[in-house]
């Protein structure tokens, strides 16, 4: 019979005295939050979400003591709920984990049935959290973007954030379905990178003069995928082909955006708002892991995810607060 042990470790973020203080503990069942499915964590990730909630540099938390990570994916072990039964292979990522409700960076998990997703098939748990919120924000943007008459045929994708997870998985995932894809990356010496992985061309940004966007620009792109936010999605929205469509996913650079309606109003072009955390519906929560299990999986995925055990945690989060990582990182918890 297999039985949960009575203590097991989890990773906790508690606030005292506007510090975040981040620590390995051992907790027991008891401990966890309210939900109708235990879970059995095998692995989690590192999200720029999760690195700002343990190192204090965001205000993300909003309880004082929390188990960090706002992603897993693991195997059932107890639900009274009917969607879910003893050793479904399950995915939870957004909703409120690691920020009001404990998270991944535990050994078991317990969560409200809604905030789950079952594996579909082609999928593993290593995949679930190669992908995880990154993926899943990916996935949703090329989604809604064809959804809003992107096609391959009506020209080039430009990604910003090229090197990040959002970026890497949407680039990776675009070249799949055809599409000729340019990164916009300020990091040269990963350029050759970025074409691995199948970008088609790479633009650095400082090839750009961002102190001279004009309300109308060029006509270049058919689609844009924007994780930096300011000065490069207003260059990206002047230069958006006749009904361009623009995923509007994160604001690393900056959250202000000095546009004029020109675009919009003049070339039909799209602004897309992407809110993975709690907006998509259950259906297209559903859809989009199935084609990230199908269509949008990167061929090289195991090329753009780094593996660590659950111990070296720690020293994962300064490296994105510094922008030192590349693709994506999985947390192995299961050994």
């Amino acid at each position: 019979m297999d039985r949960t042990p009575e203590r097991f470790r989890a990773f906790r973020l508690t606030e005292a005295d506007k510090k975040i203080r981040a620590e390995f503990v051992e907790m027991g069942l008891d401990g966890l939050d309210p939900g109708e499915v235990t879970v059995r964590v095998a692995y989690s990730d590192v999200n720029y979400k999760d690195a700002l909630a343990a190192t204090g540099k965001g205000r993300i938390l909003r309880r004082t003591s929390c188990v960090g990570g706002i992603d897993f994916s693991g195997t059932v072990v107890s639900s009274t709920d009917g969607r879910f039964a003893k050793g479904d292979a399950v995915l939870g990522v957004g909703f409120d984990l690691g920020v009001s409700h404990h998270g991944g960076y535990a050994e078991y998990a317990r969560v409200p049935a809604d905030w789950l997703v079952k594996l579909p098939p082609g999928m593993t748990l290593w995949d679930a959290m190669a992908f995880g919120t990154a993926g899943f924000t990916a996935g949703i943007a090329i989604v809604r973007m064809e959804q809003n008459g992107l096609k391959p045929a009506n020209g080039p994708v430009v990604v910003s954030g090229a090197t990040g997870g959002v970026g890497a998985i949407a680039i990776s995932s675009l070249a799949n379905l055809g599409y000729h894809v340019v990164a916009l990356t300020g990091k040269a010496a990963e350029a050759q990178w970025l074409k691995g992985i199948g970008a088609a061309e790479v633009k650095l940004r400082n090839e750009i003069d961002f102190t001279k966007i004009k309300p109308l620009d060029k006509a270049t792109w058919a689609g844009a995928v924007d994780n930096l936010g300011g000065d490069v999605l207003a260059w990206m929205a002047s230069t958006m082909k006749v009904n361009g469509v623009i995923a509007s996913i994160g604001l690393a650079a900056n959250h202000t955006l000095n546009t004029t309606v020109m675009p919009f109003i003049l070339r039909g072009a799209s602004l897309l708002g992407i809110n993975s955390t709690d907006s998509p519906s259950p259906e297209l929560r559903l859809e989009v892991w199935r084609r990230l299990a199908s269509d949008l999986r990167p061929k090289k995925l195991k090329e753009m995810v780094e593996t660590i055990p659950f111990d070296r945690l720690p020293s994962v989060f300064d490296r994105f607060i510094h922008s030192q990582v590349r693709g994506r990182i999985v947390v192995d918890l299961a050994g």
